[in-house]
Formats: structure tokens, sequence, C-alpha cells
């Protein structure tokens, strides 16, 4: 049976909503909490229903707004635990219904805990490859990187792509593969072989520039035989790798793209015609698209399809996987995301990487 004393610290508490809750908020507690749910509620935490990820995405993908209340996005009709129920009596649910987490209640309904897979089975080291690409030159980022490549500008106290490591190590990665180009040795001098945060470090170089892609082609190839993430190392997010993955493996891509969701007001009337008559004038229409967010999830086969030394584009590489009767899937991110382009951009991280870190 459950043992209700293990509840006491309550860390479920962080994830409960109410259905009024905006969505925006509710989002806000599903990034602050490593839960990867938030519980839906009344006033007397009789579980209402639930949302996570994917009910966030799904609604992101409908352009639906933050605002809208989260009980037009939740699950009403969540599964739950008794409180007498045994370990494997939630094992045998969640694998009978592919669930992640199961929300445990008392004989009124009650929210009184809340069981994880992962906590359930203690989910060992993850042996996916992680590729960071850190070969860029930075040039927007002068005078800075002119003499330290822009992946190694520290934000905070660490280093951009010391933060972007650890945050795959947290989620319980160990194998990593570096991308190189500008000022190779500085990059191999701070990060080594891995050995300070406990996981494998290896490094791939470009003697030449060969694309957003092109270093795929100079992995070793016999070794990549699980899907491979791929990150520019000049990002800061807060993503759930683990949510991607699963995402990933559940529709059988053979490569995800994260995306963002891009807002552009038009400045003008908008004129709908037909012919030389108008039909309607949409003032300053807001346009809304779905923008490459630098970070993938990689089939094998996909990997094994860039041949040494090929120069190309990710973009290029996605549509011939596209081509050739692949499925290429977008995963829309909510989570804090901050690509370091530009100078404005790297002073936004200094201020907001408190929060990163302590949210």
């Amino acid at each position: 049976m459950i043992n209700s004393g293990q509840q006491s610290a309550k860390p479920w508490e962080s994830t409960l909503v109410t259905p009024d809750t905006p969505l925006g908020d509710a989002v806000a507690t599903l990034d602050r909490s490593a839960l990867r749910i938030a519980l839906v509620v009344d006033g007397e935490r009789r579980l209402l229903g639930t949302l996570t990820d994917g009910d966030v995405r799904r609604a992101l993908l409908k352009h639906l707004s933050l605002a809208v209340p989260v009980r037009e996005v939740m699950c009403a009709t969540p599964q739950a635990a008794q409180l007498d129920w045994t370990r494997e009596r939630i094992l045998a649910v969640m694998e009978s219904r592919q669930l992640l987490h199961l929300p445990v209640v008392d004989r009124e309904g009650r929210v009184v805990g809340l069981e994880t897979l992962h906590g359930l089975l203690n989910r060992k080291v993850l042996s996916n490859p992680v590729l960071l690409m850190a070969g860029g030159l930075g040039t927007r980022l002068h005078p800075l990187t002119y003499d330290c490549p822009k992946p190694l500008l520290k934000v905070g106290d660490k280093p951009i792509l010391e933060l972007i490591l650890e945050s795959f190590v947290n989620a319980g990665f160990s194998r990593f593969f570096i991308s190189t180009h500008y000022l190779p040795e500085m990059i191999r001098e701070h990060f080594g072989d891995g050995r300070r945060w406990g996981v494998d470090i290896r490094y791939v170089h470009e003697g030449e520039p060969l694309g957003t892609a092109g270093a795929l082609g100079l992995l070793p190839q016999d070794e990549i035989t699980q899907p491979l993430f791929m990150m520019n190392g000049d990002l800061l997010t807060t993503l759930n790798y683990n949510s991607m993955l699963d995402f990933h493996l559940a529709h059988g891509s053979a490569a995800t793209v994260c995306v963002r969701e891009y807002e552009y007001q038009v400045p003008y009337g908008v004129i709908q015609n037909d012919g030389h008559r108008i039909v309607s004038i949409v003032e300053k229409p807001m346009q809304h698209y779905f923008v490459n967010a630098g970070i993938y999830l990689l089939d094998p086969e996909l990997v094994r399809s860039v041949a040494p030394g090929t120069r190309i584009d990710m973009p290029t590489l996605l549509e011939r996987a596209i081509a050739g009767g692949g499925t290429v899937s977008m995963f829309p991110i909510h989570e804090y995301w901050l690509d370091i382009g530009r100078m404005e951009d790297f002073k936004r991280a200094q201020l907001e990487v408190r929060g990163l870190l302590n949210g």
C-alpha cells in the first residue's frame, strides 16, 4: 500500500491549479514543477482534471490564447489511484493506460498524493547521444567573441554551453558529442572528457563550416543506434527533454523539431478581395507562425544519411526525410527559451538566468 507518511513534504501541492486558472499561469506551474503535470482541483481539493505537456502543446497547435481557463484544455476524465492501492496495482494501471502520472485520491475524491512512473521505476541513465553545436563564429556578439567562442560566454557564472550540458545531465543523459570549428581548443580545454560531470564527452571538428547539419556526418555512425538529440550551443531553455523523447518515440518520427509560436501583427488594414471587388477589410490582423527553435531529435537512419564532409543545412535534411516518406514532427515549446544571437539577447540572459536556474 501507499505509505501516506511519504506525503509529508507534499511536493505535489505545487502542481495544484483551479479550473478557472488561466492557461498561461498553469503553464508556469508546469515549468516550475519537476513533476510534468498540473492537477486541477476545486476548493476542497477534489480532483476535476489534469493538465500535461501534451495538453498544452495541443492547445498551442490550435492557437488558443494563454488567457483561456484551464477547464477548456484539461483532461476532464482523469484516472486516479485510491489511497490503499499497492505499488504493483498502480504500475499495472499506468502500463495499461500508458500513463506517466497517477494522482492519488481519498474516498471523497480529494487529492492526497501523486505517483509518477519515473519515481516508481527509478529510471536509469539514458543512453541516447546528444550532439551540441558549438562551432559558430558569433559575429553578432563582437567584440565579446573576438577571442572567445560564443558557447563559452558566461551567463551568470557559467558558460552558455555548460548550462546546456548540465540541463541534459540533470535529465539523465550521459553521452555527448560537441561539434567545434571556431577556437576549438578553448572548448576542449573547458569541458575535457566530461568526467567533471560524470558523463562522456567527445568532439567532432569542422575544418570548414559544413552547414547546420553537416556535423552529423562526422559522428561515429556505428555508435548512433538510438534517437539523437541535436541542439544549437547558444540556447537557454527549460525544455523537458524526456517529454520530447517520449513524444518522438510515440509518433515513430524520423525527426522531431522543436518549434516556438511567433506572432506578427500586420500594421495595416488587410484587404481580402475577389477580383476587383473587396470582400472584407481586416484591420491590423495578427499572424501566427511556428518557427524552428534549434533543437532536434533524429533517428539513427537519418543521422547516417549524412556522408562525412558533406555540407548540408538542417532544412534540406528534413525536406529529404519528408520526400523519402519519413514523418517529421513538430514539438511546440511552452517552456522558457532564448536564442542568444544578438547583444540584446545576451544582456537579457544575464537578467533572466537567476530565475531560470532557481525556477
